[in-house]
């Protein structure tokens, strides 16, 4: 079982998101608008796999994710952003994509990093 955490302040980004992640082999998902809603949801949850953009509308994905690394261990983390000049971290198992969404980008770097 793959759960993935959405982190992503545009609900239609997310919908996105989880649709194509869906497709490629999530099986359960938590969707975070912002940097605690993601710790929050972690702290309930730990994801296998994370999925978050960089500026959210309260917090940063990235500060929301060492925050989840730091207290559940080493997570694979996909940064999906419009500003990855702003995406300043760097984790062994992480990738950045820009926006607007390349699909098929997406669904690869997903099945490379997700746990089987």
């Amino acid at each position: 079982m793959c759960h993935v955490l959405v982190i992503e302040d545009d609900f239609l980004i997310a919908d996105h998101i989880i649709q194509l992640i869906e497709r490629a082999g999530g099986t359960s998902f938590d969707q975070a608008a912002s940097q605690e809603e993601a710790i929050d949801a972690a702290r309930l949850r730990p994801p296998s796999i994370i999925m978050s953009d960089v500026n959210l509308s309260a917090g940063t994905g990235p500060a929301a994710v060492e925050a989840i690394i730091l207290e559940h261990g080493p997570t694979p983390v996909i940064f999906v952003t419009g500003t990855r000049e702003a995406c300043h971290v760097s984790w062994p198992s992480m990738v950045v994509l820009d926006k607007p969404i390349n699909e098929q980008a997406l669904i690869a770097a997903f099945q490379s990093l997700a746990p089987a």
